[in-house]
């Protein structure tokens, strides 16, 4: 199928009026709608909207190609609006783009329609192709341009070759970007005479496979994906992976890093081994924290919120011999705090253990992260488990290594899940837990205690600590000491926590409402997302803001959200679901209107300091 008959005279616009992206998105669904090549208009804008915020298909040199598959469309087809004056459609290499080509493929769309889409995406990287385009009249010379170019190329076999560089992209559609991708690759390793095979994963699926000979020939495998891909086969190759976007911006950077084998060595299972050119590596202490809290989270919040409702019927309903006994209220009881908080440091440990030692680790870490929660060492016992059972496995690895080959096959089923359990175990019951277990007594004694000051001062540190980095290390270790108290059963460190986390995201989106004359129009749209992500505790919502000034920003989040956690304290909130943001808040323990008091007194606090200290932008 020639691209011609995809894109036509009724669906060609060359004089784009539009000046700002999503109008230029509904300006080009508008031309397929008239051209009646939509079901549903507003469902197919809808579409294209989505896949611009997974990334930009505004990928340079002019182009943008906005593109979606769904049933909204009734025939596949392309748009074509060109804009003179160019518009700003936050293009890779952050210049205007002046050839738009929207991209509509129906939900049964054949790989003919596909290949048809596809070779469009390879003829927008041709410079003739581009200024023939700009240069265009009429839409009759429009498709006279893509008469002249779009044919059919000789399928060349590609020989197999000893160090010769293979690469596969993908994107979420497959339309557009993943063979753009394909073709910088090819194109640019053509003229540095690297011999070189590219996989596309595109929505008819992948074609020009890799086979088993390649991959093992192969100096190095580039990888340009937005989506997952089939990654075993790589097992003990050099692999670099980035974004699609690398793949048609950087080629030439790729392929002498791949030549070099400048990447990481691929274990197979999702395990990466560090090489010498690999300087990011992959160990880290936060990162393996963060993968244990990550996976830890669902079943915090999920057990929280069901042990939090139970309350609702009474502080000792769940007891069958309190006159408020609930049968019900004993169920949710029963299933969020002896079962989905009885997994939470057994996951935390497993997945500790996992970030560090991949699959052999889990085992270990979660049997030790049990016997933390069962001897009393809880949250920091848990911590230490996982982190004890990782190392331990990476131990055994290198013990191991020595023994015969055929002795490969039992190493993950017998030698590090028996070895690895037993070594954590006995280190965890004769050595970490008791000491862990007077530990978690005297802090929890220690809190219990504390005076209304020094309740307020935690408070004021707890709130601070969630604005100073937003989402980053110093933010993460408020939030897991938070839930730490919560396993100990003191729950107002954990609302100073969220209220402090909620307020920046809150506090820009006030901010913007009251000083609009202080941010660009881009930052007052994005502040109305911030109140939806300040109410759903997403303090991460603050980021561009406190990017682009914080100097200003930063200080007064901080203090804004200080104020919040201390007024949280002082109000004597409690808080037993550790996420959840304003949906949670009913739940709390204590008066939820004064939680959301405190929440907003913070809030404002921030935006007036911001409103204050930012100057006027000039637009």
């Amino acid at each position: 199928m020639k691209i011609t008959e995809l894109l036509t005279l009724e669906t060609i616009k060359l004089g784009i009026e539009s000046t700002a992206k999503k109008e230029v998105v509904n300006e080009l669904v508008n031309v397929l709608d008239q051209a009646g090549k939509l079901n549903d208009k507003d469902k197919y804008e809808k579409a294209v909207l989505a896949r611009e915020e997974q990334s930009t298909t505004g990928i340079g040199d002019g182009i943008a190609i906005p593109h979606a598959k769904t049933d909204a469309v009734k025939a596949p087809a392309i748009a074509f609006g060109r804009s003179t004056a160019g518009v700003d459609y936050e293009s890779f290499d952050g210049q205007p783009s002046h050839l738009f080509f929207m991209i509509a493929a129906s939900e049964g769309a054949n790989n003919t329609h596909l290949e048809a889409l596809s070779r469009l995406s390879s003829l927008l990287m041709k410079d003739v192709v581009r200024n023939k385009l700009m240069a265009a009249s009429s839409p009759e010379e429009v498709i006279a341009v893509f008469n002249e170019f779009d044919v059919d190329e000789e399928t060349v076999q590609t020989s197999v070759e000893k160090n010769m560089v293979l690469a596969v992209t993908a994107c979420p559609t497959g339309i557009a970007h993943t063979y753009m991708a394909a073709d910088s690759l090819k194109e640019k390793a053509k003229e540095l005479g690297i011999p070189f095979k590219v996989e596309t994963n595109g929505s008819g699926g992948a074609k020009n496979v890799l086979t088993q000979e390649e991959i093992d020939q192969a100096a190095a495998i580039i990888i340009a994906a937005d989506k997952q891909v089939e990654m075993e086969r790589f097992k003990g190759k050099c692999i670099i992976e980035v974004p699609v976007a690398d793949g048609i911006r950087k080629p030439k950077e790729l392929l002498e890093k791949a030549v070099k084998q400048d990447g990481t060595i691929y274990n197979g299972s999702g395990e990466k081994k560090k090489d010498s050119s690999d300087h990011k590596g992959r160990s880290g202490f936060y990162k393996h924290l963060m993968n244990g809290v990550s996976n830890m989270l669902p079943f915090v919040v999920g057990g929280g919120i069901l042990i939090a409702i139970s309350f609702m019927f009474g502080i000792h309903s769940a007891d069958p011999k309190d006159e408020t006994y609930n049968r019900f209220a004993e169920a949710l009881n029963t299933i969020g705090g002896g079962n989905a908080f009885g997994l939470m440091i057994p996951v935390l440990a497993g997945f500790i253990a996992m970030s560090i030692a991949d699959r052999p680790g889990l085992a270990p870490g979660m049997v030790g992260g049990f016997m933390a929660a069962q001897g009393g060492a809880g949250f920091l016992g848990g911590l230490i488990a996982g982190f004890l059972a990782g190392y331990v496995v990476v131990l055994l690895k290198k013990l191991f290594s020595k023994l015969p080959d055929a002795l490969e096959g039992i190493k993950p089923v017998l030698l590090y899940p028996l070895f690895g359990i037993f070594i954590t175990g006995i280190i965890m019951f004769f050595v970490i837990n008791k000491p862990c277990s007077l530990f978690n007594e005297y802090l929890t004694n220690l809190l219990n205690n504390l005076g209304t000051g020094n309740l307020v001062l935690l408070g004021i540190i707890l709130g601070g600590m969630m604005s100073v980095d937003m989402g980053g290390p110093i933010n993460k270790a408020a939030f897991t000491f938070g839930i730490a108290m919560i396993d100990a059963g003191n729950y107002a460190p954990h609302a100073a926590v969220m209220a402090g986390g909620m307020v920046p995201p809150l506090s820009m989106a006030i901010a913007t409402t009251l000083f609009r004359n202080k941010f660009t129009k881009k930052e007052r749209e994005a502040g109305i997302t911030c109140y939806i992500m300040g109410a759903s505790f997403i303090t991460e919502g603050a980021i561009p803001f406190a990017a682009s000034d914080p100097a200003r920003v930063i200080p007064s989040a901080v203090v804004g959200s200080a104020v919040a956690g201390a007024l949280t304290m002082l109000f004597g909130i409690g808080l037993r679901a550790p996420h959840g943001g304003i949906f949670v808040i009913p739940l709390v323990d204590g008066n939820p209107l004064l939680y959301i008091l405190a929440i907003l007194i913070g809030s404002v606090v921030t935006a007036l300091l911001v409103g204050l200290l930012k100057k006027r932008v000039i637009e």
